[in-house]
């Protein structure tokens, strides 16, 4: 059979034409077949530098360049020898391009809204710029166009495209778009559209600071209360929280925009400030609120000027105080001794002039508000001299030796009185105390007659009655050491528990004999 020999045949791979991106690595490959030992040459059109690096192999080669750059912008010619006689060629067209990143946006400068703004569009290492479009929008509305057709750049270059204007307030936040286009005809590669958007970021502020407060400014006491401070700013603020107190003084509570009170107190009623700080714009703004805690009436007190014990005649002054709020409401009330309750007076301080014993009874301050009420009471003590003093000698003041005298003393007074006996004498003042009201002298001697002093006292005064005692007749017996015995109790408007009788008597001297005590007696009247 004849030996069929293939002809020598050569391709450039890839085909006639490449689009590649500078910087990119780009590899031509000139493969041979129908030959045995083929020998390799690679040149450009215009024999200009190859820009890049050959290898031969058996039967094909291949031209890197790594990186592309501007100049591997030619037409390459493969040529392969076969033997001394056979020869063939091929061309391949490298088209460059470069777009090969997004556009970058800068701002500047970033200042307070209604001044100029500058937005700078910069497109990196474009090629060709003579096909460069960009278009400058905010939000979907057009800012500005400008393309580049008339541009000769023979290299990559950093394309800029600059728009000055004046943002509004409502322009803070809304976005600022380059879109760059790179719209070659025959040259197939992607993408043809690069984006980049920004926000219009301006500085201000701050500005409309408010504080909400939840659930209200007038909370009950108790309830949790949330304190926030709002406001417009950019870059955000430096939010201090303080409190002004009673004494005009402010307390620094925390930095935060948001103050909270887990359980709030009747002190934590105040005005409370929200000071606002950009370091930036180096502005500060201030927002006030104040605070009412609502409660019943609490910590209810009555203060007695001059003290719950006066004496009549005097004027005595009762304060009632109540914390809550709304601020309670004020009354007085009397109770007497029956227990029934009389209104007398609505106002904080109660004034009662020249004070009657008929005064003493109890007094109670009521403090309402809407929340509820309290009370609390006092009981005045309206101290009373002895008066009304009642003296009864009983059989008479004139008695005969033997007989018993009794003198019943009655008052009244506040507190009870203590009553004394004294019986005056030559050499001295013989005194028979008693805090009750009757002395018995029992088996009276001639020595028992004379002028008895009675004095009766308590702490705010005293009174003396005077009582004359005569004893008629004979001694049935020799003068001697006779018993002299005194009892008594206390008939007084104010009832006091029984004390025991005290008493020491001495006589002595110029007479037949001497009181001493032999019996006493308790006596209830």
């Amino acid at each position: 059979l004849p030996i069929v020999v293939k002809g020598f045949e050569m391709e450039i791979i890839p085909a006639s034409r490449i689009v590649t991106q500078i910087g990119e690595t780009l590899i031509l490959t000139c493969n041979t077949t129908g030959c045995a030992s083929p020998s390799f040459s690679w040149r450009t059109q215009m024999d200009n530098p190859l820009g890049g690096t050959v290898n031969n192999h058996r039967t094909y080669s291949t031209l890197t360049m790594n990186p592309v750059s501007i100049v591997n912008s030619h037409d390459y010619l493969c040529t392969v020898f076969c033997g001394e006689k056979e020869k063939k060629e091929k061309s391949i067209k490298v088209e460059l391009y470069s777009f090969p990143s997004d556009p970058i946006i800068e701002i500047s400068p970033s200042l307070v809204a209604g001044e100029p703004v500058t937005v700078i569009c910069k497109i990196p290492d474009v090629y060709p710029s003579d096909h460069l479009e960009v278009l400058l929008k905010k939000e979907e509305h057009v800012l500005h166009k400008e393309n580049f057709y008339e541009d000769d750049s023979t290299n990559t270059e950093t394309k800029t495209v600059t728009y000055s204007f004046n943002p509004t307030a409502e322009d803070i936040g809304k976005e600022i778009t380059c879109v760059a286009k790179l719209p070659i005809a025959n040259m197939d590669f992607e993408p043809k559209e690069r984006v980049t958007s920004q926000k219009l970021n301006a500085n201000f502020g701050p500005q409309n600071t408010i504080i909400t407060a939840s659930p209200g400014n007038l909370p009950m006491e108790g309830d949790s209360l949330k304190l926030t401070c709002v406001t417009e700013s950019n870059p955000p603020p430096q939010i201090v929280w303080r409190k002004r107190l009673a004494d005009e003084s402010i307390q620094h509570l925390i930095e935060n925009n948001v103050l909270s009170i887990p359980h709030a107190r009747f002190t934590d009623s105040g005005q409370y400030i929200c000071e606002v700080i950009n370091l930036v714009t180096n502005k500060t703004e201030k927002a006030t609120v104040d605070i009412v805690i609502q409660d019943g009436p609490k910590n209810t007190m009555i203060s007695v000027i001059p003290a719950t014990a006066v004496k009549e005649g005097e004027t005595v002054m009762m304060k009632c105080t109540s914390s809550g709020n709304p601020a309670p409401v004020i009354s007085w009330k009397k109770k007497n001794a029956t227990g029934q309750t009389e209104k007398i007076f609505k106002d904080a301080t109660l004034t009662i002039q020249n004070i009657k014993s008929q005064d003493l009874e109890l007094y109670e301050c009521e403090a309402y508000n809407q929340f509820g009420k309290e009370e609390k009471a006092v009981k005045l003590l309206v101290q009373v001299p002895p008066q009304n003093i009642t003296v009864l000698v009983y059989p008479s003041e004139n008695v005969k030796e033997g007989e018993n005298v009794t003198i019943i003393c009655s008052t009244y007074s506040n507190p009870p009185s203590q009553m004394v006996l004294k019986k005056l004498h030559q050499e001295k003042e013989i005194i028979l105390p008693s805090v009750n009201g009757t002395f018995i002298l029992y088996n009276v001697t001639k020595n028992d007659t004379g002028r008895y002093l009675l004095d009766v006292f308590n702490e705010v005064g005293n009174n003396i009655k005077v009582i004359e005692i005569a004893v008629v007749g004979r001694l049935e017996k020799p003068d001697q050491m006779i018993p002299l015995i005194i009892a008594f109790s206390c008939v007084t408007a104010v009832a006091v528990p029984v004390v025991a009788i005290l008493i020491y008597v001495s006589r002595k001297a110029k007479i037949n004999g001497s009181y001493s005590l032999v019996k006493a007696l308790r006596l209830k009247v």
